[in-house]
């Protein structure tokens, strides 16, 4: 993989450069610099914590594992708590900033317990000098940390794609006008659009790369004060630079609370649930004053599916209040109650994402602590430290991104006929049927480093170097990552193409709660696994040479494959959301389906209207 991204890279780096020339001339912001930054710092930070844990606290391997998988899962389920706030009455903007600072807090936090010896437990050198575990203090100090960083990316990572995406619709508007009847301005900011999040999750993959080069080997070989002190200060740059971008940004007003709209169109449609509903949808509220705000880019028209909550659109009598204003609590439009349909459209695809997570999940405890008993000399004076293993999975997630647009749509096209080359539903589901490769590879890989750790007598020395190159673990990482190139950017596209445009915020938040539930659910699998086999022949154990982690990897491979036939099924029965647009001529509005090319393969956009 490092050969292939050396070979690439003069593409790679004008793709970057092309992406910056984007960012910087049509959307005038600064972004890309804080989001650099920002994912070096987070990387930097995260990536090798399971040997923190470990080697510094002296936590027990499934203990650890577990705080990082919790950890990982509160972190990704705060962005609804910010998406909340960003959508309802802060902005995006300000989400950020305010997130951006909590983490900071959190960083600084950790980087004075790995300063402060008091923090920590002293060194230990087992039999000799047995470990001591981290006491209830340091212990504190860590989770109140780890808090403060959770805290931080609920408001930073359900804002920055979003954020980005908006410049583009602003973007639309003005080519729209360029190009009315023509519709080329739409088809060229759709493309842009697609490029935008493939790029997105490229400039991240670069700053983890980086991260995972420089800060891991500091870590291991200068000290942990400045293996997180210098993520701290990249969080600050990224602070920094984003701040100072302030009047270039265009900013979106909030159109209030989404989740309280919702739960209005639930409210209204059970006080109503005895009423009938009209033959004619036409007759069901419509106001296009009241939905303005929310439906900038048109309003989403009236679908057959989910009609319990049409009767939250019924006109009664009673639907005014005492005021003379109208009672939301009792009657809702018909874009509000499309609002509701449309998220729980998305929920079933949506959740096909969360056992990605979990699939990969292992490879940040299970995978670092099996390259640690592994020869991982690059050279005869040279190791490579067990976390930048995680290098491999970046790298080729960067190659895939890199080589999505240049090779993959054009070859694509050929075929299908559609401007983005696949659509974004088939994208996910090419990205979930790689990881079951990336998984039942690591289970083979596992049994053949088990099965060298017994034909040398090495079952009970757990500490031992098994000799076996650490570098048979780069197939499962380099698999996994060119999954995440599919899957992850095709989930998030989904998410924000489908999703109601005053929820966008609330959409990149589901992205990342999926994460969450993977997360614990990854946590609930490994605790699950450790009680249901630790009668005999434990699994999961401190001394992975006894466990049978190969085992567990094709537990992981096997609910992989029944997830991929979910998705299948979910992706199926779905319906795209209508929008209905405002012409010129007359004020006529006609009655687009959104990327509709993403779930038929026809049309000639390859997203936006068509």
């Amino acid at each position: 993989p490092i050969m292939l991204v050396l070979q690439y890279m003069p593409s790679l780096l004008k793709q970057l450069f092309n992406y910056l020339l984007i960012t910087f001339a049509t959307s005038k912001i600064v972004l890309a610099v804080n989001e650099v930054c920002d994912r070096f710092a987070t990387a930097g930070f995260g990536a090798n914590l399971i040997t923190y844990l470990t080697q510094q606290l002296h936590l027990p391997l499934v203990e650890a594992s577990n705080t990082l998988t919790n950890f990982g899962g509160t972190s990704s389920l705060t962005p609804i708590l910010g998406a909340l706030a960003a959508d309802s009455f802060a902005g995006r903007f300000w989400t950020i900033v305010a997130g951006s600072v909590f983490y900071q807090l959190g960083m600084l936090g950790l980087v004075v317990s790995a300063l402060l010896p008091s923090l920590r437990p002293g060194p230990c050198s087992p039999p000799a000098a047995p470990c001591r575990r981290a006491n209830g203090l340091q212990l504190a100090v860590l989770y109140v940390s780890l808090l403060f960083t959770s805290l931080g990316s609920g408001g930073i990572r359900p804002c920055v794609v979003a954020f980005g995406a908006d410049q583009f619709d602003q973007q639309e508007e003005q080519e729209e006008e360029e190009h009315r009847g023509g519709g080329g301005g739409t088809e060229a900011v759709a493309g842009k659009k697609r490029q935008y999040f493939n790029l997105y999750f490229f400039t991240m993959g670069f700053a983890v790369l980086l991260a995972l080069t420089v800060v891991v080997y500091i870590q291991e070989n200068v000290g942990w004060g400045w293996g997180f002190g210098i993520p701290a200060i990249g969080m600050l740059v990224s602070i920094v630079v984003f701040v100072v971008g302030y009047p270039l940004y265009v900013r979106l007003k909030p159109g209030g609370s989404p989740f309280t709209r919702l739960a209005q169109v639930v409210a209204a449609a059970y006080k109503k649930r005895r009423a009938p509903l009209p033959e004619d949808p036409r007759m069901l509220y419509q106001d296009k004053e009241l939905d303005a705000l929310i439906s900038t880019n048109g309003r989403l028209l009236h679908t057959n599916q989910l009609t319990f909550f049409d009767r939250a659109a019924i006109v009664t009598p009673g639907d005014m209040a005492g005021s003379g204003k109208l009672d939301l609590w009792r009657l809702s439009t018909v874009h509000r109650v499309e609002e509701l349909k449309s998220i729980v459209r998305m929920l079933p695809i949506w959740s096909a994402g969360i056992l990605l997570v979990t699939a990969g999940s292992h490879n940040n405890s299970f995978t670092i602590q099996q390259a640690r008993t592994m020869d991982r000399h690059v050279t005869q004076h040279f190791q490579i430290p067990p976390a930048t293993m995680s290098i491999f999975t970046t790298t080729a997630m960067l190659v895939t991104l890199g080589l999505y647009d240049r090779a993959f749509v054009p070859l694509a096209r050929r075929f299908t006929g559609l401007p983005s080359g696949i659509t974004y539903f088939q994208r996910m589901a090419v990205g979930l049927a790689i990881s079951i490769l990336s998984v039942a590879t690591a289970a083979l890989v596992e049994a053949k480093r088990r099965g060298a750790a017994a034909e040398h007598g090495l079952l009970d020395t757990p500490g031992a170097v098994v000799p076996m190159s650490v570098f048979w673990l780069v197939p499962q990482y380099a698999i996994h990552g060119v999954a995440e190139g599919f899957s992850s950017v095709g989930h998030m596209e989904f998410l924000y193409d489908q999703a109601p445009e005053s929820m966008r915020s609330t959409a990149a938040a589901l992205f990342w709660l999926s994460a969450s539930l993977g997360s614990y659910m990854g946590t609930v699998l490994v605790t699950a696994v450790q009680s249901a086999t630790r009668g005999g022949g434990e699994w999961l154990q401190d001394n992975i040479n006894r466990g049978r982690l190969d085992a567990y990897y094709w537990l992981v491979t096997c609910l992989m494959v029944l997830n991929l036939g979910y998705y299948l099924v979910c992706f199926h029965f779905y319906t795209m959301k209508p929008l209905e647009v405002a012409e010129d001529d007359g004020d006529h509005e006609k009655e687009c389906e959104l990327s509709s090319v993403h779930k038929n393969g026809d049309g000639g956009a390859a997203g936006g209207l068509v």
